[in-house]
């Protein structure tokens, strides 16, 4: 397998006790925050606690279709409950997820498929096409379940929302520890093959912590979105891990962020956080219809990926009256 060992976190916490999907959702099961809206999507909202319920209901439906700890679940899944739910309900039942590109092509998640040895695929059914030929070309047999549509006759395809409405609402978690592998993430492969990289239990609250609570200082009190999706590590941290750490909520996007898509959710969910990569930042100064100062509700903006043009973030800033933290390079 084509992977990337993660670095030992400090031996205190790796010979604990701790399973990182306990800990994000468990902080936010508390009075004042268990009924507050922990996601916005494309289909609804969902509260913390119709989100634990979910998480659960994901972690058991694994487990009933003999997914075992340590085992590896792919993740083809657009923005949205499904992946927090899936994402975090296999970390929960100490299954390892892979979140994949949703760009990629066929022969790409083809050699994820077989490079991952994955037992199992959770696909978008806006993808299942583009996966079912990936398999094809990996000769990949894994269980498929289907989200977002009713599956075609088949024993391999099943449907991940009956899946889920069968298994019990409360689940147990695995006997995970800090240094546990927790989930991959794949590289873009634009230097070769796509390489894994293996995260560990401590990775997503350390980062939180250290990232988005002391530099960020992101609050319960925020709405973030993220146009970097959940499958980048951005992403993920942006639009999960940080709002879980905080009891923020999260709106999800399934779409392309396009200017108009991004102009849009700026407007009607009105997020005080916003996270995009420079390349977007241009194209909305550059967009007719981006929203006026007074449409915005926003006190912070992040970029990474590649660092911030010094014009862009000055013009950004001249347009919104709001500053960008650039994650990559200096804008002073």
């Amino acid at each position: 397998m084509n992977v990337i060992e993660p670095e030992a976190p400090p031996q205190a916490l790796a010979s604990a006790a701790y399973n990182a999907a306990v800990d994000l959702v468990s902080r936010n099961l508390v009075p004042g925050r268990a009924q507050k809206i922990a996601i916005f999507d494309d289909r609804g909202s969902y509260t913390y606690e119709e989100l634990a319920a979910r998480v659960d209901r994901a972690a058991n439906a694994f487990r009933a279709l003999g997914i075992a700890p340590e085992q590896r679940i792919a993740l083809a899944v657009l923005d949205g409950i499904d992946f927090a739910a899936c994402f975090l309900g296999a970390i929960k039942a100490g299954i390892v997820p892979i979140p994949l590109n949703t760009l990629f092509q066929a022969p790409d998640f083809a050699y994820i498929l077989a490079d991952s040895r994955a037992k199992a695929l959770v696909v978008s059914h806006e993808l299942a096409d583009t996966l079912a030929e990936a398999a094809r070309i990996a000769e990949w047999t894994g269980l498929v379940l289907l989200s977002g549509a009713e599956p075609p006759a088949t024993a391999r395809t099943l449907s991940l929302a009956r899946e889920c409405e069968r298994a019990a609402a409360t689940a147990e978690a695995a006997p995970t520890c800090g240094d546990d592998v927790c989930f991959w993430l794949y590289s873009s492969g634009s230097t070769g093959r796509p390489k894994g990289t293996i995260h560990v239990h401590t990775s997503m609250m350390q980062t939180a912590e250290m990232f988005a609570q002391n530099v960020l200082e992101i609050r319960e009190s925020d709405t973030i979105y993220s146009a970097a999706k959940l499958f980048f590590a951005y992403g993920l941290g942006n639009a999960l891990s940080f709002p879980m750490s905080v009891g923020a909520t999260s709106v999800l996007f399934g779409g392309r962020p396009t200017p108009q898509a991004v102009s849009a959710i700026l407007r009607e969910r009105k997020p005080t956080v916003f996270c995009g990569v420079p390349t977007l930042y241009n194209s909305l100064l550059a967009y007719s219809d981006f929203p006026r100062a007074d449409e915005l509700s926003l006190r912070l903006c992040t970029s990474a990926g590649e660092a911030l043009p010094e014009e862009v973030a000055r013009a950004w800033t001249k347009r919104t009256g709001v500053e960008v933290v650039d994650g990559i390079g200096s804008t002073e």
